[in-house]
């Protein structure tokens, strides 16, 4: 007789080390891996409340209660025996220094992206994807972004570290194509008038369905190598109350969800979630949010990369 004690990744609350159970691979270049999860456990570039830092770390042991399923609704196929993943673990760099970090995510993630790897990242404050952007880049040109926010994050003012002007310095950089880009779920200021990327704000949002959404990010951005950004409080603060600016009238986390399963057959070439917060979490609810959201991003990957016949 098998029992659960015979399924180890069956338990909901032992050995939460690699994001779903996945194997831990400090050296993942020398390895097989389709997809290497990196954690950025970095929160110096906030303006709210600080804890990003240990955002990595809750979603790991979040997701284990999502191990246990091999066959995840609503698919048809085991990710498991399609793409192999591996968790690098959290970037290591000298602490209270945001130029080394910021160096050290670019090096780390040009040289995932060179051994033909992709990525999964969870950070850590938003300011995580401008050196991810950076590597992205130098693999496969400018891109398209899909951005999931409450805020533009596009503010020209601020420091050169700093979680609100990434995607300021992104298009003056050539690293994205602001026409090609499209942002879901702001409902805070922004320069309407000069603003580079197509907004569907939240209120919008919240009265389309999800395939309306999907349809016009298909048409947003076309062909185009699309990087996938989700800063947690896209959704609204009652599916994720642990965040640094959380901002009532967000998404529910069904109609996020919803949304990126029907990214399939895009150009899928990076991923990552952001600012969750611990400290601030309720019932570890937004920890749980930025797992499942990782996972729907690896089984769209998988679909949208030939890796499912």
């Amino acid at each position: 007789m098998t029992t659960i004690a015979d399924k180890p990744d069956y338990s909901l609350y032992s050995n939460a080390f690699g994001y779903l159970r996945q194997p831990l691979d400090f050296k993942p270049l020398e390895g097989d891996a389709d997809v290497v999860v990196l954690g950025l456990p970095f929160d110096m570039a906030t303006t709210g409340r600080s804890g990003g830092r240990m955002g990595p770390g809750a979603i790991r042991n979040a997701s284990v209660n999502l191990a246990w399923e091999e066959t995840r609704w609503p698919y048809q196929f085991k990710l498991s025996d399609h793409v192999k993943i591996v968790d690098a673990g959290d970037l290591v760099y000298n602490c209270g220094d945001s130029a080394d970090f910021t160096q050290r995510v670019e090096d780390f993630a040009t040289k995932i992206l060179e051994a033909d790897k992709a990525m999964l990242s969870f950070g850590g404050d938003h300011f995580v994807t401008l050196p991810l952007l950076r590597a992205h880049y130098k693999k496969h040109g400018k891109m398209a972004l899909l951005h999931f926010d409450a805020h533009t994050d596009t503010y020209s003012q601020g420091s050169k570290y700093d979680h609100g002007t990434m995607f300021y310095h992104a298009p003056i950089e050539g690293i994205i194509a602001a026409e090609n880009s499209i942002q879901v779920g702001i409902r805070t200021e922004y320069d309407t008038a000069n603003h580079l990327f197509k907004v569907i704000d939240a209120a919008t949002a919240n009265d389309l369905t999800a395939d309306e959404i999907v349809a016009q990010i298909r048409e947003r951005v076309g062909d185009m190598p699309l990087y996938v950004t989700f800063d947690i409080d896209c959704l609204d603060p009652a599916f994720a109350p642990g965040t640094g600016t959380p901002v009532c009238g967000g998404l529910t986390s069904d109609k996020a969800m919803k949304i990126i399963r029907g990214l399939k057959g895009m150009k899928i070439v990076g991923m990552d979630v952001v600012e969750v917060a611990p400290a601030y979490d309720s019932a570890e609810i937004t920890a749980l949010a930025g797992a499942t959201l990782g996972l729907e991003m690896l089984h769209v990957w998988a679909e949208s990369n030939g890796k499912v016949k």
